[in-house]
């Protein structure tokens, strides 16, 4: 018999892992609700011509692209966006501004498996649609912030950039958006020197490749200090000291908010995805080398898709990453202790009473399981103790004679009889 293994970069949950993972992703749930995000659910596989469009090259490169048996070039989900921009451009085409929309589900990319990256990884999605205002930048960002609070993770901090200064000096140089994003590529990749290549094989002027040279090298935390500094830089840009207008107004609203923020201010920052015309940022915790949520504005994209004009702004979690990081830093989930009922009959003639009395627990939310191995009483005792179980009810002959049952107490390893029309009261009530 062959022995067989999940496809490479794939994996499975086991039940912690699983439990982890939904504590993650209810956090994210509950978030929706509290910023006024509705939830929408979107295809697993897509058109390949619509995933492309603007995922960037080094998305492209690994997308689970194929022919499905219609001959239609499809592609599994590498990211949530661009769904949502095509529903965005369609379907909701017409609803009031602005749409807060929120999804959860897997991605797909065909990268190296490594710690933190697989080809098949969990996300939560909000984007933002309708509106070009620092507002939604930043409530995005609080999210973010609100989320990773909840998870009880520490010590991390967000990157954060503005791919608008960069694309206005390589507008002024006249540069074509295509290797405009060619050199966002680069940049995405920490490659800065290989970005001043490719712009002077560009012909960008000499002072165009000075402004990069001293962006690429501007960051730091004092966004004050920061903001100046890319100011005087990019004094020549017109459009790019918009561009730091604007991140300087969503900077200033963070702190006039009280947002608690650890902000890294990067001025060469850019990342992969090739829609992003604004603010972008990545949250990052120490001894991870990816990005633990990540996301930005991109007002152009509805467009792309046949939709009217509309700004947008989004980020997306990494739901296994988040749960990564707890595991790393020892961080258990507070996943409320609900009480877990065995059921124990002794003698076959007892099974239907044991199946009744199963099913008026479950009628109440109260989860029970038969024990249905057939073992003694000691044995079913001891599997419940291993699987967590809280309290075992024990149903005994002589006992259901005085219509009664014993309810032992797993924790505290004490054990009673009570009437079986007590049961119910009693399991509810036990704390």
């Amino acid at each position: 018999m062959p022995e067989f293994k999940t496809v490479r970069g794939m994996r499975d949950f086991l039940p912690n892992e699983a439990a982890t993972m939904r504590y993650v992703e209810n956090i994210t749930q509950e978030l929706a609700q509290l910023y006024g995000f509705q939830e929408i659910i979107t295809p697993i596989m897509e058109s390949y011509e619509l995933l492309a469009a603007k995922s960037g090259e080094e998305v492209r490169q690994r997308m689970y692209a194929f022919e499905d048996l219609g001959g239609r070039r499809v592609s599994l989900r590498p990211e949530f966006t661009a769904s949502v921009a095509r529903l965005i451009a369609t379907t909701l085409r017409n609803e009031p501004k602005p749409i807060r929309l929120y999804c959860v589900g897997s991605l797909y990319r065909y990268d190296e498996p490594q710690f933190g990256r697989f080809r098949e990884f969990w996300q939560s999605n909000y984007e933002l649609f309708g509106t070009s205002r620092p507002e939604a930048d930043v409530e995005i960002l609080m999210l973010t912030n609100d989320l990773f609070k909840k998870t009880g993770i520490h010590n991390y901090w967000f990157k954060i950039g503005h791919v608008g200064i960069i694309r206005a000096i390589l507008n002024a140089e006249n540069i074509e958006e295509e290797n405009q994003n060619k050199i966002m590529q680069l940049l995405d990749k920490q490659q800065w020197n290989d970005a001043l290549v490719l712009a002077k094989e560009l012909n960008v002027s000499a002072q165009g490749i000075t402004t990069l040279k001293k962006i690429f090298k501007i960051k730091g935390k004092d966004s004050s200090k920061v903001l100046k500094e890319i100011k005087n830089t990019v004094r020549n840009y017109e459009e790019a000291l918009s561009a730091v207008e604007n991140f300087k107004e969503i900077l200033v609203l963070l702190k006039e908010g009280d947002a608690e923020f650890d902000l890294y201010i990067e001025a060469g920052f850019a990342r992969g995805l090739e829609y992003y015309t604004g603010i972008i940022c990545e949250v990052a915790v120490p001894d991870m080398d990816v990005a633990l949520a990540g996301g930005g504005r991109y007002d152009r994209l509805i467009e792309l898709f046949g939709g009217e004009p509309t700004p947008a702004v989004g980020i997306a979690h990494g739901i296994d990453r988040i749960t990564l990081a707890m595991e790393k830093q020892q961080i258990q989930p507070k996943i409320s202790a609900e009480k877990r009922v065995m059921i124990i009959f002794i003698g076959e003639e007892l099974k239907g009473e044991s199946f009744k009395i199963a099913s008026k627990l479950r009628a109440t939310g109260i989860p029970a399981e038969l024990e249905v191995m057939g073992r003694t009483v000691t044995r079913a005792l001891h599997d419940a103790d291993r699987k967590g179980i809280t309290h075992a009810i024990i149903i005994g002959p002589k006992e259901l004679k005085r219509k009664e049952v014993t309810i032992r107490d797993m924790k505290k390893r004490k054990q009673r009889v009570i009437k079986v029309k007590n049961l119910l009261k009693e399991i509810q009530t036990i704390s």
